[in-house]
């Protein structure tokens, strides 16, 4: 079992997509997303959420991502954060804010 104190340890922000490009290097399906977290800056992440979004739907997307995890190479791109989703019917469907908040916001 997880203990509180191990949940305290998952740094999880708000950032919106500025970009998703087709990830045609992975094994599976999944996009190559750059995410602006305000004041924590721009980062990179690899995403299997092919099966519910498009490339161009996802610009302009806020999510919610663990941005403390180590950077984690998958084929020839580096992903720097873990974006948060559930598995439902077959594919994953993004966390977000059920309204606009600021970039960097962190859950709490």
């Amino acid at each position: 079992m997880a203990t509180f104190d191990d949940f305290m340890k998952l740094d999880i922000r708000v950032g919106t997509i500025i970009s998703a490009q087709n990830f045609d290097k992975a094994k599976k399906p999944a996009y190559q997303l750059e995410i602006d977290f305000g004041a924590l800056g721009i980062k990179k992440s690899s995403a299997q959420i092919t099966d519910y979004y498009t490339a161009e739907e996802l610009v302009g997307k806020q999510i919610l991502a663990v941005v403390n995890f180590p950077p984690r190479q998958i084929a020839n791109f580096m992903s720097e954060v873990l974006v948060l989703g559930t598995y439902s019917d077959g594919g994953v469907v993004l966390i977000t804010p059920e309204r606009p908040v600021d970039n960097g916001d962190k859950l709490g």
